[in-house]
């Protein structure tokens, strides 16, 4: 039995404080909206306490599926790289970007270098059309294959979509063929959800596109953030259809239904034509103080 942990969109604060000349443009924008709304729905204090309850629980593996930063402040990213490294090494951690990690142009890249030990395939990428990046990305661990995804793109204010492009789509692809042949448990992490209805302003642009591949090659479970709430879809694969979750935001407080901070652990086992799949979820159930189970499923 594998298990994966999941956990999302941690928006690490304290933010660091811009210089006036950092808030132009998106950035100025975002930074009001954090001052007067968003960044009171995450807290530094609540993360640290669900991170904790993870460890103690243990895990074999982590995903983490984006957004650790706010502002794409240069500053943030080291801060991201610090939090990355205390939930452990780049072999037990895996991490994709989401659309807070490429907000401006200007720094869109920096989560590249600094995050490169838990985005780094067990071989090199082929090109995926993201400069310097090594997206999409293989690791194997066990019976697994984790195959990341970046759908991070810098964008106009007001919008935070996200987009895989067509050469990234075709290694994917190939990728979901050759670990189906080496009959493993294929998990795709990927930031902005490839189903369901979504408000066009933060929409997956090439979605479509990604069903149709996972409905050619066939995954076993696709993981997501971006929405901050816990979701659990499917999509069309050649055989059955794919499960797609997604978690709240780790550093919500909240004890909202399905709004909460929250981490997921699945637990895989069997093998290629006989997988099974159990989900737990983890966090604050409403009237609760403490860490618990909050929800479980039977995925395979």
């Amino acid at each position: 039995m594998f298990a994966l942990a999941h956990l999302s969109d941690p928006h690490l604060s304290p933010m660091p404080r811009p210089r006036l000349v950092e808030l132009m443009g998106k950035r100025a924008v975002g930074y009001f909206n954090w001052r007067s709304n968003r960044g009171a729905h995450h807290s530094p204090d609540f993360l640290s306490a669900l991170v904790a309850d993870l460890k103690h629980r243990g895990f074999d593996h982590l995903a983490v599926t984006g957004d650790l930063v706010n502002l794409g402040l240069p500053d943030e990213y080291a801060l991201a790289r610090r939090f990355l490294e205390s939930l452990g090494p780049g072999d037990r951690v895996s991490m994709v970007p989401g659309n807070h990690d490429a907000y401006v142009r200007g720094t869109a890249l920096l989560h590249i270098d600094l995050w490169k030990d838990y985005i780094a395939g067990d071989e090199p990428a082929q090109d995926s059309g993201i400069a310097g990046a090594a997206f999409p990305y293989l690791r194997r661990r066990g019976n697994l294959a984790i195959i990341g995804l970046s759908t991070a793109i810098p964008t106009a204010p007001f919008l935070a979509t996200g987009r895989l492009g067509k050469a990234q789509l075709l290694e994917f692809e190939r990728l979901l063929k050759i670990t189906k042949e080496e009959r493993r448990f294929r998990v795709v992490l990927i930031h902005h959800p490839p189903a369901g209805k979504h408000s066009p302003h933060e929409i997956l642009t090439d979605a479509k596109a990604f069903c149709a591949a996972v409905a050619r090659e066939g995954a076993e479970l696709v993981l997501h953030g971006h929405k901050h709430k816990a979701m659990l879809q499917k999509i069309a694969g050649p055989e059955r259809d794919v499960n797609v979750i997604g978690v709240p935001s780790a550093s919500n407080p909240g004890t909202a239904p399905e709004r909460g901070g929250a981490y997921n652990i699945y637990r895989i086992g069997g093998e290629a034509g006989a997988w099974t799949c159990d989900m737990e979820s983890f966090g604050i159930a409403r009237g609760g103080a403490a860490i618990a189970k909050i929800r479980s499923a039977k995925l395979l």
